[in-house]
C-alpha cells in the first residue's frame, strides 16, 4: 500500500518537528553556565531575541488564514517561540546592568511593533491567502538568510585557524539533517518560502561538515582559544520551518 502526498508529507513534518526540537534545546548548556555562575558573562542574548521573532513570523506564516495546511510549521516555531523566550528571560534575570536590560527590552519592543505591523498589513491589506503567504513568506526567507551570518563567521574561522575546534560536528550534522527533512517536506507539496532557506541549510549543512573533515586533521585539540560561544550554536534554531 502506498502513502498519499498528505500522509507522506506529514510524516515527515513530525520527523522535522523531533530534530528541530532538541536543536531548540543545544544552547542548554550554555544556558545551564549560565544558571551555575549567576551570570550571562559573555554571552549574547541577541541569536535568542532574534530567533524568537523568527518563530513568530513562521507561526504567522502557518495560520490557515495565510497558509493553509501548515499546522506542523505553527506547532514547531509555537514550542521553539517558547523556549526562545525562557532563553531570553535567562538573560534578562542574569543581566549584571540595568543598561544590558533596557537594551533586551527596546529590542523586544522593537519587533512587537514589526510583528503587529506585519500582522496588520498581512490581514487588513491582503486578500487571499497567496498574497499572504507571499509577504510573510518573503519576510521569513529574507530573516533566514540574514541568520547565515553565524555559520559563515565560524566557517571562516575554521579556515582562517586551520582548525575545527570551534564547529561543533554533530551539530552540524542535525542541521543538515533538519534542513533535509524540511525541504522534502516543502518539495512533497511544492512550498518555495519553505524551501528555499532550508536548502540553503542544506548547503550551508554540506559545506560545515566538509571543512571539519578536511581540518580535522589539522586541529590542535589541546589550544586553548580563550572562553567564546560557538557561533554555530548561536545558529542552533534559525531554520525551523
Amino acid at each position: 500500500m502506498t502513502m498519499d502526498a498528505d500522509a507522506l508529507r506529514t510524516t515527515v513534518g513530525i520527523i522535522g518537528n523531533v530534530i528541530s526540537f532538541f536543536l531548540f534545546l543545544s544552547p542548554l548548556p550554555t544556558f545551564h553556565k549560565i544558571w551555575q555562575e549567576k551570570s550571562v558573562s559573555h554571552f549574547k542574548p541577541h541569536p535568542y531575541l532574534v530567533t524568537a521573532l523568527n518563530c513568530a513570523m513562521w507561526c504567522l506564516y502557518g495560520m490557515p488564514a495565510v497558509h493553509p495546511d501548515s499546522l506542523l510549521v505553527i506547532t514547531i516555531n509555537g514550542i521553539g517561540l517558547v523556549i526562545e523566550s525562557v532563553y531570553v528571560g535567562v538573560f534578562f534575570v542574569y543581566s549584571n546592568t540595568w543598561a544590558k536590560r533596557r537594551a533586551m527590552l527596546l529590542i523586544l519592543a522593537g519587533e512587537a511593533v514589526l510583528f503587529f505591523f506585519v500582522v496588520f498589513i498581512t490581514f487588513f491589506f491582503l486578500h487571499g491567502t497567496t498574497n499572504r503567504s507571499m509577504l510573510v513568506g518573503l519576510i521569513c526567507i529574507v530573516m533566514n538568510i540574514g541568520m547565515y551570518a553565524s555559520p559563515l563567521t565560524v566557517m571562516k574561522r575554521v579556515i582562517k585557524t586551520q582548525s575545527v575546534k570551534y564547529l561543533p560536528f554533530y551539530l552540524s550534522l542535525a542541521n543538515l539533517c533538519n534542513g533535509m527533512v524540511w525541504s522534502t517536506y516543502a518539495l512533497v507539496k511544492f512550498d518555495a518560502y519553505i524551501l528555499i532557506p532550508n536548502g540553503l541549510g542544506v548547503i550551508s549543512g554540506m559545506v560545515q561538515l566538509g571543512l571539519y573533515a578536511y581540518y580535522y586533521k589539522t586541529t590542535n585539540w589541546d589550544e586553548d582559544e580563550g572562553p567564546q560561544q560557538s557561533d554555530l550554536e548561536l545558529h542552533d534554531a534559525h531554520n525551523k520551518a
